[in-house]
């Protein structure tokens, strides 16, 4: 049996041009045959487990990644009861509710704090940058969050939503750079409690708080790399809410990930260990959900800037990993880079983008949009 798999998965690895034991930087090192049966039999979630568990390695994961997934590889594996079982909730259930919500804040984002501030800029931008004319993650998340602002149309005084402001770096941005007073709202305590000292001096309030709560009047508001939390039965509640919070000439800009297709959820593996319950929406659903409420004025695919932002960060991480090594150990090494690098290939492979979605209420003056 597993010789039969063996031949399987390395005929389809073909056809990515990946070679078991092969010398290109794209080509597996097998350490364990049982990798075959667990790739046939879990797909997306096996392999990535492999990875942890030491099974396989590549110098290049990312381009291994990138060039399975540019050979849609992974089509021709069949379904399976274990994934199917894993999958069901997310279409019975609304695994996004108030209480579900903080399960990601929990397993994620409520990391330590020193793994973030290791890996990302110096305004703890966790968010597709942007590398127009350079190659610097540094300029590169200035050169985002200035872009943000510039589609905001934010001038002095306008006081401005962040939904989901993580460790509050945008809010900083925009409060030094353009004089703005921003409220910023999460769930995450350890976001918060950095956030609130990091921006006592300005005006701005970091509020805990689901979005689903948040009252007032904004003149703009912005949601940066939250909405892949919010899921495909609040969608249209998301976008509800964020019209009776924003004035009437008011802007608001969406930042998300999004997927080619609609699917309720993530690959499975990312799912299981980095972001669970997330879910990527495709165009038609942000569109569906937004109908009738907003005037859509721009919709900008910033996807190829997350490869490079991906990599930026998974270096940063390896050079200050002895500093990061004995509170959170080798497995959780692994782990990590697996997340990072296959991110970057399915970035690099044009399988998920990222969006910045511009939209206003009816009647307003089209933006600039640039």
């Amino acid at each position: 049996m597993r010789k039969a798999a063996r031949h399987l998965v390395e005929t389809m690895l073909e056809q990515a041009g990946v070679t078991p034991g092969g010398n290109a930087p794209w080509d597996i090192r097998i350490h364990d045959d049982r990798l075959y049966d667990r790739v046939l039999c879990d797909h997306n979630l096996g392999l990535g487990e492999a990875y942890v568990e030491g099974w396989w390695d590549c110098p290049r994961i990312d381009a291994f990644i990138s060039r399975v997934l540019a050979a849609r590889v992974t089509d021709r594996l069949s379904g399976n009861l274990k994934l199917l079982l894993k999958a069901l909730p997310a279409y019975l259930f609304n695994n996004q509710t108030r209480r579900k919500a903080g399960k990601v804040a929990r397993v994620h984002y409520n990391l330590g704090n020193d793994l973030f501030l290791a890996f990302l800029d110096s305004y703890l931008q966790y968010s597709c940058a942007y590398f127009q004319d350079t190659d610097d993650l540094e300029i590169a998340q200035r050169n985002k969050m200035d872009l943000i602002c510039r589609k905001l149309e934010l001038a002095p005084g306008d006081h401005v939503l962040d939904i989901g402001c993580g460790w509050g770096g945008l809010a900083k941005y925009m409060a030094e750079e353009y004089g703005c007073r921003v409220t910023g709202v999460n769930i995450s305590d350890k976001q918060i409690e950095y956030a609130r000292t990091w921006c006592r001096s300005l005006p701005v309030t970091i509020e805990k708080k689901d979005y689903r709560d948040v009252r007032g009047t904004f003149d703009k508001i912005v949601s940066v790399g939250m909405f892949e939390h919010v899921g495909a039965k609040n969608y249209r509640t998301f976008m509800r809410k964020v019209d009776s919070l924003l004035a009437d000439k008011g802007i608001f800009l969406l930042h998300t990930i999004g997927g080619n297709a609609p699917n309720l959820r993530c690959d499975p593996w990312i799912t299981t260990y980095i972001f669970p319950n997330g879910m990527l929406p495709a165009i038609g659903q942000i569109a569906r959900a937004c109908e009738g409420i907003f005037v859509v004025e721009d919709w900008h695919n910033i996807g190829p800037h997350y490869d490079p932002t991906l990599l930026a960060w998974h270096k940063r991480f390896i050079d200050h990993w002895d500093s990061l090594s004995s509170t959170y150990g080798q497995a959780f090494k692994r782990m990590w880079e697996y997340y990072l690098l296959s991110c970057a290939g399915a970035f690099r492979a044009r399988d998920i983008q990222v969006w910045q979605v511009l939209m206003t209420r009816k009647g307003r003056t089209q933006p600039v949009c640039r």
